[in-house]
């Protein structure tokens, strides 16, 4: 691919929809390289609207309004970084002639649980926990009554960060999370997911990377697993590597390469998966950069933003794990359109720890508002590391 100079008539354009933290290192990565960014978000002022060469706050999800700033704009490629978008302008502008990362068609896809569990399920025969898809608590009731049982989960279809999801172990219950999963999708579309609980032993991010080798070829890549704890849907730590057996991990593999695969496309994706000895079953997929994977800035020689950068502009990559490291969540602790925080030198104090700040204009308690970063000769020193320093940066109103 030839890469022109930004802000020049030979720029090569890349426009981001949403424009969080994660979007932001994505930016980041891609101005390395030379590229002009566009960020795109719905508030003012988001982590990537702060690096940027240009930033605009629209509603994504109106049609009109994404296609104006599409025409606008004129990107060469446009990278969907969040849910909540109109995916059937999506599809106009693709049929327009413009790239979308990695393709409409995977972006609908997992955006939408439904579409995704269908896929992976129904259509490539995979793995997955036992499902079934309600439109009223009254279906609800009844897809756990017939099967599912308790303790299960309770999901919109459409949401992200755990947002709207419960976990349900008695009837009683149950219309609680029916409630809470119509009221917390990101794009209510009146469908909640139920999914059987599995004892598996842990769980796992597959970091999976479709990107062009030296011949011009679509290849895909993998990155070394990484561990994560989950909280109400939110990850709140991660880890890499996870340790697991030859045969799961070549059974992740083959999960992962089999959902990629389908969804098509450049890029990176983050693939969950659950384990249990040898068994792995599919849990959800995201074409984009992973929450749980802002370890690899740590452990990684590319991190997961730098590697995503690479795919979608053609270049070569390289997965390679540097060193076992652990990332540990930030919370905002307070509510405040005012933050500021303390203790950010005593963290940086511990041995081979680094901080991210976000920079997000707004703070709630439960808002992820930056992370702590930590390597170590173990993943077990790496996590003491990271959520030590996370724990001494304190947000403040």
């Amino acid at each position: 691919m030839i890469i022109g100079s930004p802000l020049t008539p030979s720029a090569t354009k890349v426009m981001l929809l949403g424009s969080g933290e994660l979007g932001k290192e994505v930016i980041i990565a891609l101005q390395r390289y030379g590229v002009e960014v566009i960020a795109v978000d719905r508030y003012e002022n988001a982590p990537g609207h702060q690096v940027a060469h240009r930033a605009h706050t629209i509603d994504m999800t109106d049609a009109a309004a994404l296609k104006a700033l599409v025409n606008q704009e004129k990107p060469h490629l446009i990278v969907p970084e969040i849910e909540a978008l109109n995916t059937d302008a999506l599809a106009e502008i693709e049929r327009d002639g413009t790239t979308v990362i990695p393709t409409v068609k995977a972006v609908q896809l997992t955006m939408n649980r439904e579409g995704i569990r269908r896929l992976a399920a129904e259509t490539l025969k995979l793995p997955t926990s036992p499902y079934a898809f309600a439109r009223s608590e009254a279906e609800l009731q009844a897809a756990i009554d017939a099967g599912i049982g308790y303790p299960c989960f309770i999901k919109p279809t459409m949401s992200s960060s755990g947002k709207g999801q419960s976990r349900v172990t008695q009837a009683s219950e149950v219309k609680t999370a029916w409630d809470y999963a119509a009221s917390g999708g990101r794009v209510n579309q009146g469908v909640v997911i139920v999914e059987g609980q599995i004892a598996f032993d842990y769980e796992i991010t597959l970091l999976t990377v479709r990107a062009k080798n030296a011949q011009g070829e679509i290849q895909t890549y993998f990155c070394e697993p990484i561990g994560h704890v989950q909280e109400k849907g939110d990850y709140v730590e991660s880890w890499q590597p996870q340790v697991m057996t030859a045969e799961a991990l070549k059974s992740a593999q083959h999960v992962a390469k089999t959902i990629t695969d389908a969804l098509g496309g450049l890029g990176l994706f983050g693939v969950e998966l659950f384990v249990k000895g040898d068994q792995v079953w599919f849990s959800e997929v995201s074409p984009r950069p992973h929450d749980t994977g802002m370890v690899t800035m740590c452990s990684q020689r590319l991190s997961e933003f730098e590697l995503h950068a690479r795919a979608i502009l053609g270049l070569p990559v390289d997965v390679a794990m540097t060193n076992p490291g652990a990332s540990a969540v930030i919370y905002g602790g307070v509510e405040s359109q005012n933050l500021s925080y303390a203790g950010v030198e005593q963290a940086l104090a511990i041995p081979n720890t680094d901080i991210r700040l976000f920079g997000k204009p707004e703070s709630f308690t439960r808002r992820r508002m930056g992370v702590a970063l930590a390597t170590a000769s173990n993943t077990d020193q790496a996590r003491t590391n990271a959520k030590l320093a996370a724990s001494l940066v304190k947000p403040k109103a």
